[in-house]
């Protein structure tokens, strides 16, 4: 599904994406502009290679377009740029930034009757940043209930575990201080992601945030839970024995 030329955040956050796009959201390739569509935010810039590979299952763009993963010449950079990227909604990679947006989409949607939802993935380190927490109080403010936030909480940053980097703790708690429906869920376990989606989607009032618990670098057994694989690609052996893990996982799901 996706360019192993990435990161254990990739990996980590594949079953969240997979369910969003071929479950949850409200989306047509074949009409990727329209007003209707429900949104996507990856905040998270840098697993851009996990949100091309589900907009390329999903059916956004040829597959073959994937192999220009990171070239001069192709479309698909390491951040995603809406401008070239056929079903991306925003293009994001400063760490921070993303949420914001998100909010400022669902308060559209809430005023101009849209009625779509807003969806955006965040990351570990990524909500060390104080306008995580800024964007956060608006969108609780605004009682935007069109708004999912997912947290892909795989406990490493690119510098080490955010214990070790931020001390942050009590995620729960500090979400719900700031009035969001807090929702948690193995971000690895497809049937448990959908019923902690279906669980926001009937939330009223507020905004919901799933706390999805992963693993970095899932599926690929060098890969899981290695900090050093936060911005790496493999070798041309490693890769091979990756894509291996990854196909025989998926022929025993």
């Amino acid at each position: 599904m996706l360019s192993l030329d990435t990161h254990g955040g990739s990996l980590s956050c594949a079953d969240i994406l997979t369910v969003l796009y071929f479950n949850q959201m409200n989306i047509d390739p074949k009409k990727p502009n329209v007003k209707e569509r429900d949104r996507f935010v990856l905040s998270k810039g840098h697993c851009a290679p996990a949100l091309y590979g589900a907009l390329a299952e999903k059916g956004y763009f040829k597959k073959e377009l994937l192999n220009g993963f990171r070239t001069l010449e192709g479309a698909m950079q390491g951040h995603p740029d809406m401008t070239k990227v056929p079903g991306v909604d925003m293009s994001t990679g400063s760490l921070g930034q993303g949420l914001s947006t998100a909010v400022g989409m669902a308060i559209g949607s809430k005023l101009d009757s849209a009625g779509c939802r807003v969806y955006c993935l965040v990351g570990d380190g990524e909500i060390d940043e104080g306008q995580i927490w800024e964007a956060a109080m608006s969108a609780s403010k605004y009682k935007l209930d069109n708004l999912c936030v997912i947290l892909d909480h795989n406990g490493l940053q690119i510098d080490g575990t955010i214990e070790e980097v931020a001390g942050l703790v009590d995620i729960k708690q500090k979400f719900e201080s700031f009035g969001f429906n807090v929702i948690e869920t193995d971000g690895n376990d497809i049937e448990k992601l959908i019923y902690a989606f279906n669980s926001a989607k009937q939330t009223k009032g507020k905004p919901s945030i799933i706390i999805a618990n992963t693993i970095k670098g899932k599926g690929v057994s060098f890969m899981e839970n290695k900090v050093e694989w936060h911005g790496k690609a493999p070798n041309e052996e490693e890769y091979k024995m990756a894509i291996n893990e990854l196909k025989l996982k998926s022929f025993m799901d």
